[in-house]
């Protein structure tokens, strides 16, 4: 960076920016936003003008003293200046959360089936360790769940599969599972000993929805083995899919804790040796600070990550530093 842009950048006010961003705020209307900051017009509009001049560019299009559009470099230090103060206050209100490990947020992003079906025991034995940390449950498709993270929204996520679209995250491992079929009692797949594609391939089926870009391994499975699956309907919520299995509109293929254990009038068919297993996982912001509460909440999730092996994991520079720590480790199945 050259000496003199550094020397800006050294001068440069958090002050300044600021005022700056209370003057977007205001509509440009200086003196309503001095009223904001509780100082005066002129001193807002004599540290705009340090700022334009280290910066050696104007921000604002004047007329006399009125400010009347802002330039489209100055844009761009708006933007970036609304980026600062934000981290700033972050900085301010970790310094805070720090303070009382036991107080604090922690944001989620998953899918239905985790929130419905796998975290309602984790969330309650969490709740009883932090009762004053919030909790805030956002759910989606892994496609929405990587716009969560992209846009800041969430502080972990969890989904199955997709790790290709969270590159920024640190993504841990937690369990594995296989898909199975449920048909009512009287389907004739019911009295199946073993399921084969053939016999999938007969019937309308009614599945997850699929991703929006990628394979579906759903349609490789069936594509190995010469056929076409006859995909119904899909949907993003397990409790749908068994409900239109129950009114008779299809097969279902949903994750197995989706299956209630007094689901009496459906049959539950294994077909592990048919679709390929998945791995859900717990993913953390790469170089953020993790607390202690978000450390338990991933070892509640998932017993095998303790401490030191997410701070390991967390200290890699990449994904694939990441994966190979849990290379040799058996993953307990759901």
């Amino acid at each position: 960076m050259p000496p003199g842009r550094c020397a800006t950048l050294a001068r440069m006010k958090l002050h300044q920016l600021r005022y700056l961003a209370a003057i977007a705020q205001s509509g440009l209307n200086i003196t309503a936003a001095a009223q904001k900051l509780h100082t005066s017009q002129p001193g807002v509009s004599k540290q705009i003008k340090l700022l334009e001049d280290e910066l050696g560019f104007q921000i604002f299009v004047r007329e006399g003293r009125t400010l009347t559009r802002i330039t489209p470099a100055g844009q761009q230090v708006i933007d970036r200046a609304l980026r600062v103060l934000q981290e700033v206050q972050s900085i301010r209100g970790l310094s805070t959360e720090l303070r009382d490990e036991g107080r604090g947020s922690l944001s989620i992003g998953t899918t239905h089936t985790q929130a419905r079906y796998v975290l309602p025991a984790v969330i309650r034995e969490f709740r009883e360790r932090y009762p004053n940390v919030r909790l805030n449950l956002h759910q989606g498709t892994s496609e929405q769940i990587a716009a969560m993270v992209a846009q800041d929204r969430i502080d972990c996520a969890i989904a199955t599969g997709s790790e290709q679209r969270f590159a920024g995250l640190t993504v841990l491992p937690c369990y594995r599972w296989s898909r199975v079929v449920i048909v009512p009692r009287a389907h004739p797949l019911a009295r199946s000993e073993r399921l084969t594609y053939q016999a999938l391939a007969k019937h309308p089926l009614i599945t997850y929805t699929f991703s929006f870009t990628g394979a579906s391994s759903l349609n490789d499975a069936f594509a190995k083995a010469g056929l076409t699956p006859n995909v119904a309907i899909t949907a993003q919520d397990a409790d749908v899919i068994v409900t239109y299995v129950r009114l008779g509109l299809g097969v279902g293929i949903v994750a197995p804790m989706a299956v209630a254990e007094d689901a009496q009038d459906l049959a539950v068919l294994d077909a592990s040796h048919l679709l390929p297993a998945h791995t859900t996982w717990i993913g953390f912001r790469r170089g953020t600070l993790l607390r202690k509460f978000m450390y338990d909440f991933a070892q509640l999730l998932a017993p095998h990550l303790d401490r030191r092996l997410v701070d390991r994991a967390h200290r890699a520079g990449s994904a694939e530093e990441t994966a190979a720590l849990f290379a040799d480790l058996e993953l307990p199945q759901r």
